[in-house]
């Protein structure tokens, strides 16, 4: 039976048949928790396929600190830009936990998107949506406070990747508390401050690397959301 892919995935946006054939590709690998899957800077004309994992997406920033851009989930391809325009990668990608993925060679993936346009008009539709959230952050930085911008990533979070638990739902990944702030564009101790306020509101529940939120409606409403259909991770926004 076919897998049910998440939405705004390239697997998710692909017929099925053009899927079964996509997930021939390539070699698969197993990943585990803390595994570099791309780095920035290297050089390489192939493809990642997340078959069963969950992985951040970094930079290098000044002060030799790494700045979290984003999070990628099964059947998300990463790597892609870098293997179309064959320059070197422009972010470290590192698993988050236990998995495996597909590594694909240009030799693979190129007769496979020239075989499939629809393929290859699904890859360019998933690049699109996330240079439109891209954008979507840029206006998110300028329009609203930092404790705005962390209750809007926080509930996304848990929507897309958290897991219901007796307290509430679960964020899905382990973020410190840098990474938050980079995800937020604010400084460790705003964040800090942030997360301290929702505790103490008891919206949040937070642990060591653990964040559950106790009251997502509640977040939702300081996060100025209209409804669920905002993902932060680049849902076609």
């Amino acid at each position: 039976m076919d897998q049910d892919w998440p939405v705004g995935t390239l697997l998710g946006c692909l017929d099925p048949d053009v899927r079964a054939e996509f997930l021939t590709l390539g070699t698969n690998v197993p990943v585990k928790p803390g595994d570099h899957i791309l780095r920035e800077g290297a050089p390489g004309n192939h493809m990642i396929l997340l078959r069963e994992a969950v992985a951040k997406v970094t930079v290098n920033v000044a002060g030799g600190r790494q700045a979290l851009l984003a999070i990628r989930v099964s059947g998300d391809l990463v790597g892609e830009i870098s293997a179309l325009n064959d320059t070197p990668r422009t972010a470290t990608v590192t698993s988050c936990g236990a998995g495996s993925i597909s590594v694909i060679y240009k030799r693979d993936w190129q007769p496979f998107f020239h075989r499939r346009p629809e393929a290859a008009l699904a890859l360019a539709r998933t690049t699109a949506a996330r240079f439109r959230w891209a954008n979507r952050r840029r206006v998110d930085f300028a329009s609203y406070p930092a404790r705005v911008r962390l209750a809007r990533i926080l509930a996304e979070l848990a929507a897309v990747h958290g897991q219901a638990v007796d307290a509430g739902h679960t964020v899905g990944v382990a973020l410190t508390q840098q990474e938050l702030a980079s995800l937020c564009g604010a400084a460790e101790p705003t964040v800090e401050k942030a997360l301290r306020e929702l505790r103490e509101a008891e919206v949040l529940q937070t642990g060591y690397r653990q964040i559950i939120v106790r009251d997502l409606d509640a977040l939702r409403l300081l996060a100025r959301m209209q409804g669920s259909g905002q993902h932060w991770t680049g849902r076609g926004l």
